[in-house]
């Protein structure tokens, strides 16, 4: 791991203390107001509390600052025990994030990620399925069937690992031998991937399920996907509805199975 993805880690991870991570605007702000005092000889310089207060933050935001990136231990710690399930990191520094991420999100990327199993699966063209967790019998034949396919045409699978749509989906093309990403909102440790299989998440990896985490991993999910299809919804409720929605307005294609349900037209 570099300095940089350290760097990342220690201003964004949640690493069990009190302090707030930075939001990745608030990243940006303080790259760009490093980036315009350093001269060009000078590509980096120690975010000391005096530096950060030269740089024009106030004493309480520049102790903060000065004290996430103070978290080293923490940090080691968090990453001691991390390593005990095979769970990695990765940040906006490292060399195989997702570049989709970057096109796709902007600066509402994720800026610390936390991944259990295959990472080079992030690497490789995929189609993601979500949907209802309750399926009619026609949309679950559909989901099915797209988890097949992907399997068989080398696509990976990205999906919500939720009840319903999202595991019918992925167990039906880890059964055809295909690969699948389950993002998860909830802590990495509870669950164990599955050949072919790569777990990810984003913040913490011991991290609690909270329905704030499962309506954000909607944009990674679409974002990854350079396919994206929709099982089942019902609308103006929902994840997947939200999801998708929020999918239409960042010009994402999403394509829905027509069941005659409101949530398909």
């Amino acid at each position: 791991m570099n300095g940089r993805e350290r760097g990342w880690l220690l201003l964004c991870g949640e690493l069990g203390t009190r302090q707030r991570p930075l939001t990745l605007s608030q990243v940006k702000q303080l790259r760009h107001r490093v980036r315009s005092t350093l001269p060009p000889e000078e590509p980096e310089r120690e975010l000391t509390l005096e530096y950060l207060q030269k740089l024009g933050y106030g004493t309480e935001t520049a102790y903060r600052i000065h004290a996430l990136l103070s978290r080293e231990a923490e940090l080691d710690a968090c990453l001691d025990a991390a390593r005990q399930y095979q769970i990695e990191p990765m940040t906006p520094a490292s060399p195989d994030y997702p570049s989709a991420l970057r096109k796709r999100l902007g600066w509402n990327m994720p800026p610390v990620l936390f991944l259990r199993g295959d990472r080079s699966l992030l690497q490789k063209r995929a189609v993601s399925l979500t949907g209802s967790r309750q399926l009619s019998e026609p949309n679950r034949a559909f989901a099915e069937k797209v988890g097949r396919l992907a399997a068989r045409e080398g696509y990976v699978l990205i999906s919500g690992n939720a009840p319903g749509a999202d595991t019918v989906a992925q167990e039906a093309c880890l059964e055809a031998g295909g690969s699948v990403i389950s993002v998860l909102p909830d802590s990495l440790a509870d669950h164990a991937p599955a050949s072919g299989q790569l777990l990810l998440c984003e913040d913490g990896w011991q991290l609690s399920f909270s329905s704030e985490r499962a309506l954000r991993r909607n944009r990674l999910i679409y974002a990854l996907a350079g396919l994206r299809l929709v099982a089942q919804t019902s609308a103006g409720c929902g994840g997947t509805w939200r999801g998708a929605t929020e999918a239409l307005r960042q010009k994402l294609s999403v394509f829905v199975c027509d069941d005659g349900s409101d949530g398909a037209k």
